[in-house]
């Protein structure tokens, strides 16, 4: 809700700024900024949709609708890109008045501003292990970046004068080619969690160390790890002693599963296989 009131207000301030700067790097700033609020908007959405509990329709919850939100936030990203590109492309094109000086200090305080926003995202981001918030983070810095490219090429423009308008173009056309390199990378891990890719091997690691530490498990045969939402799901094949009645086995299993869902790994549920050992 805070990018979302952010860059709803820098919306209307790179407008009105890039229409009487005539700058267009600032304008597709403004394009970009847009693209934040729809985007922030999506997330909102699907991370409420995220939290629901389980129903009959859907047993292992609505987690899904997470990494769905981050990989929309992704096209988003690449359709304003293709947007800012296409208009730079144009404008470079175009002869057109020199873009003002009073935009610096505006572009400045935008950078500070969109930054501080991104660190913060970021790092709620990272705090909750969410793909759809680190997404928006990184949807923040890319307004970071054409802000930067914005300056960059307005402060080019002004310095080399007359005949140098289109610096400012230029840079916007950087910055998309930048936002794209950020969408690309934002959009593989989201489809890699709505594919039930294994998480990292640290995780997996500690689930199969976890598990080990019951001193009646002999071995932990496979271990499946899968992301939904905020929280994990664990498939587990154990080994224990194959001369143990089905009432023990099933205590180990228990037991380990116990140990699991109470660890801080975020565990929603295991299920576990027991295998026999030494038969």
């Amino acid at each position: 809700m805070l990018g979302i009131g952010v860059s709803f207000l820098l919306v209307f301030v790179k407008l009105l700024a890039g229409h009487i700067g005539h700058s267009y790097a600032l304008i597709a700033d403004a394009t970009e900024s847009s693209a934040d609020v729809l985007s922030s908007g999506l997330l909102w959405i699907g991370l409420r949709i995220a939290q629901k509990p389980p129903d009959t329709e859907h047993p292992y919850g609505h987690g899904k609708a997470e990494p769905l939100a981050a990989i929309v936030i992704a096209l988003f990203l690449l359709g304003a890109a293709v947007w800012i590109g296409w208009h730079a492309i144009q404008f470079i094109r175009t002869p057109h008045e020199m873009p003002r000086r009073f935009t610096l200090p505006i572009l400045l305080c935008i950078i500070l501003i969109k930054e501080g926003l991104f660190r913060y995202v970021l790092k709620v981001g990272k705090e909750i292990d969410s793909q759809a918030v680190k997404a928006d983070a990184y949807h923040h810095r890319s307004d970071t970046i054409t802000s930067i490219a914005a300056f960059i090429g307005i402060s080019i423009a002004l310095i080399l004068g007359a005949g140098h308008e289109s610096a400012d173009d230029w840079a916007a056309l950087l910055a998309a080619g930048i936002i794209v390199f950020n969408a690309i990378s934002l959009l593989r891990p989201a489809i890699n969690e709505v594919m039930d890719a294994a998480p990292s091997k640290e995780i997996v690691g500690r689930v199969r160390n976890l598990a080990s530490q019951n001193l009646m498990v002999r071995k932990v045969e496979k271990c499946y790890v899968r992301k939904m939402g905020f929280d994990y799901f664990v498939d587990i094949h154990i080994q224990v002693d194959g001369f143990l009645s089905v009432t023990q086995g099933h205590a180990i299993a228990h037991a380990v599963k116990s140990k699991l869902l109470e660890s801080n790994l975020r565990i929603k549920d295991v299920l576990v296989h027991v295998e026999p050992f030494g038969q």
